[in-house]
């Protein structure tokens, strides 16, 4: 085995003992525990993606057995960067939680956390459909349990969110079932030889698309984010729309860009670019209406991720690789952000003592780190340089910008970015007024909010290392 596949083997690992040592052994300190066990997958995640970046790409067979029957494993500079962002955005929000014991739900909350790093982990990994079923299954699971963390009120999102998730899952199964009748492998490298442009295949490929925009709420099924992503405990929140909803994202990635044949692809391509657009203005028109903070900021992932939905719509369709890179940066800025605006809702309602955006007239008087986060994080979402939003942006709109044909599309991302704009203003701008705010029901948690600043930052930085990033996502092949 080389050195790149034990680290990311050591990088799944120290999560999953983790969290299976913390349900069986209940330390009195866990949130200690999982800072050190995540921090150490951190470091394994880096050395694997500078040991893939100097090899390239690096298979795994797991269990001795050889191809077809073999399960793989797959290690290549993106798996490997999401691995790192995986444990870099779980640390800080580990962080966030070891300050602010309410933000958790209750101590149920490591071992869960670690669960669900250890699946995401998994899930970029692997090289099989069967065994990213597995890892989905896993994902959606612990995520349905950190959600009813939150206690009796978020027992009906929670149900919501559990039921929606297994018939996504079922609707996925059918379609490997499809494929595996069809060509009797299900290994993704082996698929992308044989696959051809036939009535099973366009079935199977259907069926799998609906399965997983369901599980990662891409519009129009996304009705079940918003309860399930307000409702949850703060730290949850971040988690779920900077980490979750991106599994089934790269697993749809895969199963275009790998298995379907391009003819098929360039026929989907439209069908997920005009959903992509249709979530910036549903979603966008549904975050600026949102009476209640957490509830603006859920429906503005479901906003956002059209961008993602659209930059693998026209790369489908054009099979433009800049779209590539401008898909997984969208993804990284968003995970990012998303962090930072979550964080900062929750440290916002907890010290002002209410839900209501309204309610946060004048609030930077009292809160002026955790209202500079959430305009900073906002910041990204809208696209504003040197942001991580706004190099991804750039990279969605060159090709757009080249061909005048192309104009509904752009016309379709400024629309977006208005959208945006006017849902992050709506906050920023009650805020920072001036006006006399409402006192404070508890005193503020100054490093609390500066912990929710962190991620903002580094959303505000992406295009400052954009040199590197465009590198490792330069080797995205699988």
């Amino acid at each position: 085995m080389t050195p790149a596949l034990t680290l990311a083997l050591v990088s799944l690992t120290l999560p999953l003992l983790g969290g299976l040592l913390l349900l069986g052994i209940q330390p009195r300190r866990k949130g200690l525990w999982v800072i050190a066990i995540t921090f150490a997958s951190l470091l394994a995640a880096a050395a694997a993606l500078h040991h893939v970046m100097q090899v390239g790409p690096q298979l795994l067979n797991i269990g001795g057995w050889d191809t077809p029957l073999a399960i793989r494993f797959q290690l290549t500079p993106l798996t490997a960067l999401l691995m790192l962002f995986t444990a870099g955005l779980h640390l800080l929000v580990a962080l966030y939680a070891a300050r602010s014991p309410h933000a958790t739900g209750n101590e149920d909350y490591w071992p869960l956390s670690c669960l669900l790093h250890a699946a995401l982990v998994a899930l970029w990994l692997s090289a099989d459909l069967f065994n990213l079923y597995v890892t989905l299954e896993l994902l959606s699971l612990t995520a349905v349990a950190l959600v009813a963390l939150a206690g009796r009120k978020a027992y009906r999102p929670a149900f919501n969110y559990l039921m929606l998730s297994l018939a996504g899952s079922l609707a996925y199964l059918f379609g490997v079932a499809l494929l595996y009748g069809r060509y009797g492998v299900l290994d993704i490298l082996l698929l992308a030889e044989l696959a051809e442009v036939d009535a099973s295949t366009r079935l199977a490929l259907l069926l799998m698309s609906v399965g997983l925009m369901l599980k990662a709420a891409l519009w129009p099924l996304h009705l079940w984010l918003p309860p399930a992503h307000s409702g949850a405990p703060t730290a949850v929140s971040a988690l779920l729309s900077a980490l979750v909803v991106k599994g089934p994202i790269y697993i749809l990635w895969l199963v275009w860009t790998q298995i379907a044949p391009p003819e098929l692809g360039r026929q989907a391509g439209v069908l997920f670019a005009a959903a992509g657009i249709l979530a910036l203005l549903s979603g966008g028109w549904s975050a600026l209406r949102a009476p209640r903070l957490k509830v603006l900021v859920a429906y503005s992932t479901v906003a956002q991720l059209g961008y993602a939905l659209l930059a693998l719509g026209l790369l489908l369709h054009w099979q433009e690789p800049r779209m590539t890179a401008a898909l997984w940066l969208f993804v990284i800025a968003h995970g990012l952000a998303k962090v930072s605006m979550f964080l900062a809702a929750g440290e916002l309602q907890r010290v002002l003592g209410t839900r209501r955006v309204r309610a946060l007239k004048g609030a930077s008087q009292n809160m002026p780190v955790a209202m500079a986060a959430f305009a900073v994080a906002g910041g990204s979402l809208i696209g504003l340089p040197p942001s991580g939003g706004f190099l991804a942006k750039w990279l969605l709109l060159q090709p757009l910008f080249e061909q005048p044909q192309h104009w509904p599309w752009a016309f379709g991302v400024l629309l977006g970015t208005l959208m945006s704009a006017a849902y992050v203003f709506r906050v920023v701008a009650l805020g920072f007024d001036r006006a006399r705010p409402n006192p404070p029901s508890v005193v503020p948690d100054r490093l609390a909010q500066w912990l929710a600043m962190l991620p903002a930052l580094l959303a505000l930085s992406l295009a400052l290392i954009s040199e590197p990033l465009l590198l490792w996502l330069g080797g995205v092949g699988r």
